[in-house]
């Protein structure tokens, strides 16, 4: 019989940023992006934010595959259904690693943003590290089943969370779009403001640039 056993290594991994942090920087960005999205093609979706005034940070999600069964364009992977938990503690100690490396040297707004499947990593870093930010934006993705209520008591009163998508998202349906706010509703209460768009399974570089500016 097989059996699996479990080890430890040292690994290293890639970020991408965008602008740099500087005496003007009013808002720092870690953003995490969608399954089959590798960070530094995610990146620009925030290049119409003001470079003056907004620095970016984003992660790269570590399984890497080829597009579409093509060995031409490469995708990324957070996690799978496949060990799970070990795979999101692997993760959740990347991030870590690339927020010390990589945060701002003063006090800004932190804008946290998880795209589709990076809305699991951005929630479940948040929770878990108990790190408050100015914006959580949950964007086009679904909220981990196991986050409770009590992970985010630590977010101050004046943190803004908003659920976003477009109501022409092809992974969202009815059924999905209700059990999503529901379980956000239930996490972040007062906090959460549901935001819909018009248009499908893309980021809104609208919304974007409308928050980056308030």
């Amino acid at each position: 019989m097989a059996t699996e056993h479990e080890v430890s290594y040292t690994s290293k991994n890639t970020y991408t940023t965008l602008h740099s942090f500087s005496e003007t920087t009013e808002n720092v960005w870690l953003v995490f992006h969608g399954m089959g999205y590798l960070s530094r093609y995610f990146g620009r979706y925030f290049t119409d934010l003001d470079p003056a005034s907004n620095y970016v940070i984003a992660p790269q999600a570590p399984s890497k595959y080829y597009l579409k069964g093509q060995f031409t364009h490469v995708g990324a992977s957070w996690l799978t259904r496949e060990q799970t938990e070990l795979e999101t503690e692997n993760v959740l100690a990347y991030v870590d690693a690339v927020w010390e490396r990589a945060r701002p040297e003063r006090d800004v707004r932190l804008f946290v943003l998880g795209y589709s499947q990076g809305v699991s990593i951005a929630t479940r870093w948040l929770a878990s590290r108990k790190l408050d930010c100015h914006h959580l934006i949950l964007h086009s993705g679904g909220i981990p089943v196991e986050l409770k209520p009590s992970h985010f008591e630590h977010l101050s009163s004046t943190t803004r969370v908003t659920y976003l998508y477009g109501d022409r998202d092809e992974y969202i349906t009815e059924a999905r779009e209700t059990e999503e706010q529901l379980k956000a509703s239930a996490l972040f209460g007062d906090r959460l403001n549901v935001h819909v768009f018009e248009g499908t399974h893309e980021v809104n570089r609208a919304f974007l640039r409308r928050v980056a500016a308030r």
